[in-house]
């Protein structure tokens, strides 16, 4: 007879919670029809707050459980606060959308929750089994919300886009694996770690790059970024705002420990690869971009720069770098998340516009959103004071530092140009000739855009409790 390990379960007490809270809201949904929509909403932002709560009463050792596979640190802590965070809001910024829509229904927020489940496995992964079954679980309830308006031609296209190229990426990423633990013996980051020192053969190098390959698409990296601006375009906003942040948290956190954590020994074949990824990124971001008349398709151009921006530390490959990838992800996290409240007010009526000539005049019929758009553009830009010029500031520090002097240089550079389209947005807002003014901003939207607006304007005046935190998440990992 098998014991149960109940220290262990209490390791993943927040992915319990997630788990059958997700199976009971289904049920809960099943048994109530399409009526129960707004409860299950409610009960599945109590679960994502229940699971916070769980993550940050875990103390700050560092516990590994089920045969090494799964590990909670300091590093793990990070990241699953983000990624609840992300999902949570998505859950707030849906439900508005989805009333006017028509498509209220119990099962988006099921999906988040599942999808969620999916991250916090990824971002707990101690071995290779565990990073592909929490990766699939977050992607297959991600193609499902995708397509979640079945009836929008669009829509359904972003789902099955992201489907087939989700499936390519997920197979790239199993034969990378397969290849390491066939060249290493063990599939736990461990013992790979102890077995993968100094010069490589050419098989394991191929093993690597096939890993970061299927990374590198979860975190829509160049040259894996193409499904990208068609799926934000087509996904309903909310979904958008979800794919832009939670599931971002979760790839990039897995991108650093596997990286970081588990191949150090070859730092400097990895090095090279995150260097190309890098810069492609930053540069395919702020170009592509300038062109783009939908907001939503800038704002998938802006998402590949960011995470070209946040490699830039990673190729650092120290623990100063490493720091400034956690506090530019949560920078970006909250930046993000109050654009996309921004777009959800973008609404006339029933109908919802996402054309950034009209954005013209805001100014001048809803000055207090206006005014909070410009900010965080004026953060994605990385202009200072605002909290993105430090997150830009972080990475590129940490590159110097490394003695990574043409990629700081050409980050730099690219970054002027990405603010070319960010401010050129700010103009059409305050100098641009006014349209049809929009509706009143429901409270949820006011909530999140107030509170990342006030993260992203003060972060200067109290940057020690992000900071620190992420000092404390990133010796954990070294």
């Amino acid at each position: 007879m098998t014991s149960v390990n109940l220290p262990a379960l209490g390791v993943v007490l927040p992915e319990l919670l997630l788990a059958v809270g997700a199976l009971v809201l289904v049920l809960v949904g099943a048994l109530r029809g399409e009526r129960s929509s707004g409860l299950v909403n409610v009960l599945a932002l109590v679960l994502i707050v229940l699971s916070a709560i769980a993550v940050a009463a875990q103390g700050s050792e560092t516990v590994v459980a089920f045969n090494d596979s799964f590990i909670v640190d300091g590093f793990a802590r990070f990241w699953k606060i983000l990624a609840l965070i992300g999902s949570a809001v998505a859950i707030v910024l849906s439900r508005d959308f989805f009333i006017r829509e028509g498509l209220d229904k119990f099962e988006f927020p099921v999906l988040v929750l599942l999808s969620t489940l999916g991250m916090l496995m990824m971002i707990s992964a101690n071995s290779l089994l565990t990073l592909y079954v929490g990766l699939e679980l977050q992607s297959l309830a991600i193609y499902v919300i995708a397509a979640f308006d079945r009836d929008n031609t669009r829509s359904t296209e972003a789902g099955l886009k992201y489907f087939v190229l989700g499936a390519l990426s997920s197979g790239m990423l199993l034969y990378g694996s397969s290849l390491v633990y066939g060249l290493t013996g063990s599939v736990n980051f461990a013992a790979i770690a102890a077995a993968v020192q100094g010069e490589q053969g050419v098989l394991f190098i191929f093993g690597l790059v096939f890993i970061i390959a299927g990374l590198a698409f979860k975190i829509s990296a160049v040259p894996f970024h193409m499904w990208t601006p068609d799926v934000y375009e087509g996904a309903p906003t909310p979904v958008t705002a979800f794919l832009a942040a939670a599931p971002k948290m979760a790839a990039m956190a897995l991108t650093v420990r596997v990286l970081v954590g588990v191949f150090p020994g070859i730092f400097e074949q990895w090095q090279q690869i995150i260097l190309f990824v890098s810069v492609a990124s930053m540069a395919i971001g702020s170009f592509a971009a300038i062109g783009q008349r939908s907001i939503k398709r800038l704002m998938a151009y802006s998402s590949i720069g960011h995470m070209g921006y946040a490699l830039v530390g990673l190729a650092a490959g120290t623990e100063q770098g490493v720091q400034a990838v956690l506090i530019y992800m949560a920078i970006y996290l909250a930046t993000t998340l109050g654009a996309f409240a921004g777009i959800l007010a973008l609404r006339n009526g029933n109908v919802y516009v996402d054309r950034i000539e009209d954005l013209a005049g805001l100014s001048r019929s809803q000055p207090a959103l206006a005014f909070f758009f410009a900010m965080l553009f004026f953060s994605l830009a990385g202009i200072p004071p605002w909290a993105g010029f430090f997150a830009k500031l972080y990475v590129f520090s940490a590159a110097i530092e490394a003695g990574l002097y043409t990629l700081a240089i050409i980050g730099v550079l690219l970054s002027v140009v990405g603010a070319f389209y960010y401010l050129r947005i700010v103009k059409i807002i305050y100098f641009d000739e006014a349209k049809t003014p929009y509706e009143p901003m429901t409270s949820g939207l006011k909530f999140v855009l107030g509170v990342s607006s006030v993260v992203v304007l003060l972060f200067w005046v109290l940057p020690a409790p992000l900071v620190g935190s992420a000092v404390v998440a990133a010796k954990s990992l070294f």
